[in-house]
């Protein structure tokens, strides 16, 4: 693993950067190029989204690889979600790369004492050069008993989380922007409140408005509070097959009754009836037929890379700043999923 210290403040002359940067600068630069059919010339997509990263036991390094893979393409952020230890991922990225934004999204409150993720947050935010975000988040009640913890209540518990970790930084020094893991308005308005950001996981585009209405007028028109949606995405010409897989990988965030009444309040009643129907015979298969084609259309993107590219835009246009892909795939694993993706934004 690389240990070079982060570039300093400013360095943005291209003459003068590094061989790795001047990869991410090039390819920055070719996303601005227009793209030429014919004798038309039309805008290609300024900015490519960021993704979901996830280091699989016996994949770390080559996940760290692919990382700066993605960095020398252009891809705009990395966020790494709590499988893996992504708290321990985003503080190998630090120092494996060297301009990409990264974070948290979202790492697990109740799983450490606030005292070590703020000194974990902390030693990452300077390793990192400023680029680390720290996103939080209750996480659900499966994942509670799991591990055999007993949370109180999320929107208290949440607010004690913040002010705790703010309060040891005349201990552990600086602290990153910290972004809540929001999906109902409770939360979204808290993290308004109280954070720097805002980021949910398959929210419905549709209903991404109302969501956002929660935030303060001027949150939601500061460029620099987050709001961010982790989208899952799979890249098939066939649009059956890609539909099929994100079916498979929603189905167990369906059964979760925090996301049901989400979707309910999001126009999706009829389907989440279906889903709870299904879940209390314990019939998976009728889970994923619950799910239908306006739903799967309205929290994840699937089909060709033109559909997906299409999808990232009207994410943007529905308010969210920074679409976060989370690639799977029709023909093989996480690796094959993001060569797809990365073909797909070139």
């Amino acid at each position: 693993m690389s240990t070079r210290p982060p570039p300093e403040s400013g360095a943005d002359d291209s003459r003068t950067a590094s061989p790795r940067a001047q990869p991410a600068a090039r390819a920055a630069a070719r996303n601005q190029r227009p793209i030429r059919i014919g004798a038309y010339r039309l805008p290609r997509v300024t900015t490519k989204p960021a993704v979901s990263l996830v280091a699989v036991a016996g994949r770390r390094r080559a996940t760290l690889d692919l990382a700066r893979r993605l960095e020398d393409e252009g891809f705009t952020g990395i966020y790494c979600p709590s499988p893996g230890d992504g708290m321990a991922l985003c503080e190998a990225l630090a120092l494996a790369t060297r301009e990409i934004p990264l974070g948290t999204s979202i790492a697990h409150i109740y799983t450490r004492h606030v005292f070590e993720w703020a000194q974990t947050a902390a030693v990452i935010h300077e390793l990192s050069g400023g680029r680390f975000r720290f996103g939080v988040g209750v996480s659900h009640a499966p994942a509670h008993a799991r591990l055999g913890l007993q949370p109180g209540k999320p929107l208290a518990d949440m607010r004690t989380f913040v002010t705790e970790l703010k309060g040891y930084a005349p201990q552990v020094g600086a602290l990153p922007p910290i972004t809540l893991a929001t999906l109902r308005k409770k939360m979204v308005a808290l993290a308004g409140e109280i954070a720097e950001g805002a980021v949910w996981a398959n929210a419905a585009r549709s209903h991404m408005a109302e969501s956002l209405r929660h935030l303060p007028a001027d949150k939601r028109s500061d460029p620099a509070f987050f709001v961010g949606d982790m989208v899952p995405v799979a890249i098939d010409d066939d649009r059956a097959a890609a539909a099929a897989v994100m079916r498979r990988v929603l189905t167990s965030y369906v059964k979760l009754p925090n996301y049901q009444n989400y979707w309910i309040e999001a126009g999706y009643e009829v389907e989440m009836k279906a889903v709870r129907a299904a879940v209390a015979r314990g019939d998976d298969d009728a889970v994923r037929a619950a799910m239908s084609d306006r739903w799967l259309s309205d929290v994840t993107l699937f089909g060709s890379a033109k559909d997906v590219r299409d999808g990232v835009e009207a994410w943007r246009a529905a308010g969210v700043k920074t679409v976060i892909l989370v690639p799977s795939s029709t023909r093989g694993g996480q690796m094959l999923a993001f060569e797809e993706l990365i073909a797909a934004f070139r």
